[in-house]
């Protein structure tokens, strides 16, 4: 599109600058005017452009804070699943240990025919029975029994929830390296691969680690950004954005709405209290069948 001064220049050397003929004056006004209508154009392309990366911006953002809110629920029904197994696993070993044996001594004081066939359903269930330190100690492997050192399970959490200031260095972390942020493929990749030891860290509330991570990244060399995006591109993002989000909703009601996830309502500001608790009740029931199979092999007075 031809510039004023290009105008200008090619009107004065088409006619002498004495003679301006006036009836050629709207010619040029209205030409002006369709240069000016044209920018304003531009200017509202670019408007609609800034817009769009402003919401992708935003889009962005939204989803990086909504995965971190999805990942870290992750790992509290990881976390709660593997301790509750590590933990509690025993005591259910000898909860049902227990009821075996006080089948079978019922069993055997009655003689009843529907008695013994419940001695043998309830022994058929038993796994096999951990002595008390275990209920404390020893967590459990697929056989029913786990040793310290078993390569079964060899990086158990500590606890359900992270502590706070991992769960910090964490938030901080994703926020810089999600992959979302990224628009080039390799990049992308690169990022999902830190992000993954980052997760796994996060999982084991190991803030040393955490600390490392974010240092390896700063020192990092700067990734090349992108060129600006067109707005068909922006569109793009944010559609996929969109999906992605999807995506994550219905990972975050799975969670939800399985069986760890529902007993983590119970006691969303203390998970760990609650594992607590339950082992607590466990172990009134331990006792409480104890005391009731003691009461049974006791030889009936006389």
């Amino acid at each position: 599109m031809p510039s004023d001064a290009t105008i200008h220049s090619h009107q004065t050397s088409v006619r002498p600058p004495r003679a301006v003929d006036s009836s050629r004056a709207p010619c040029t006004a209205s030409y002006a005017g369709r240069v000016t209508k044209h920018q304003a154009e531009q200017q509202a392309g670019q408007k609609t452009e800034d817009r769009l990366e402003k919401a992708v911006c935003a889009a962005e953002q939204a989803l990086i804070e909504f995965e971190i809110a999805v990942e870290t629920f992750r790992v509290e029904v990881e976390n709660f699943s593997r301790l509750h197994h590590q933990r509690l696993g025993p005591m259910y070993t000898r909860l049902d240990e227990l009821d075996a044996l006080i089948a079978e001594a019922v069993a055997e004081r009655t003689g009843d025919r529907e008695d013994i066939r419940h001695a043998r359903e309830a022994r058929a269930l038993v796994m096999p029975m951990p002595g008390i330190e275990e209920l404390f100690e020893m967590p459990l492997g697929s056989d029913g029994i786990w040793q310290p050192g078993n390569p079964e399970n060899p990086a158990a959490p500590r606890r359900v929830r992270p502590g706070e200031e991992a769960r910090r260095l964490y938030r901080e972390l994703v926020r810089k390296v999600h992959p979302d942020l990224a628009q080039e493929e390799a990049e992308q990749r690169r990022r999902g691969e830190f992000i993954a030891r980052v997760n796994e860290a996060y999982a084991q509330g190991d803030e040393e680690t955490l600390r490392a991570l974010a240092a390896e990244w700063e020192a990092a060399p700067p990734t090349v950004a992108a060129p600006p995006s067109k707005a068909e591109e922006l569109y793009a993002r944010l559609e996929w954005l969109a999906q992605r989000k999807e995506t994550l909703a219905a990972v975050a009601a799975e969670l939800e709405q399985s069986a760890i996830g529902q007993m983590l309502k119970l006691a969303p500001d203390d998970p760990d209290g609650l594992l607590n608790e339950i082992a607590e009740q466990l172990l009134a029931q331990v006792a409480e069948r104890e005391q009731r199979l003691t009461e049974l092999l006791r030889p009936a007075a006389d």
